[in-house]
């Protein structure tokens, strides 16, 4: 996972309540998305136990978590399973397709 990316920090005012600004210019565009016409960016907010030397005790950063890509494969067994049945497939297709041609009457 990469450093993380700040682009905020606030305070608690309550349980229920934090305050906190955001620098908008700070976000890489790579860590935007779209929806609906509209940009969003995903944040983590952390509460901290304590504030910090300038009274802070909020952070707010940028959610850089993305899903691994994970490559798929047909085992060599199955692909040759799956050529096999799809073969028959096409031939039975091309029997009745050939038993239709040639009419008994």
């Amino acid at each position: 996972m990469s450093e993380k990316i700040r682009i905020g920090n606030g305070t608690k005012k309550s349980d229920k309540w934090l305050k906190s600004s955001i620098c908008l210019t700070d976000i890489p565009k790579e860590n935007t998305f779209e929806y609906n016409g509209k940009t969003y960016v995903k944040v983590d907010i952390n509460i901290f136990d304590k504030p910090n030397k300038f009274g802070k005790d909020v952070s707010i950063s940028i959610d850089d978590w993305k899903p691994e890509e994970k490559q798929y494969s047909v085992p060599a067994e199955r692909k040759t399973a799956g050529d096999n049945i799809a073969r028959k497939v096409q031939e039975s297709a091309l029997e009745t397709a050939n038993d239709d041609f040639n009419l008994p009457f």
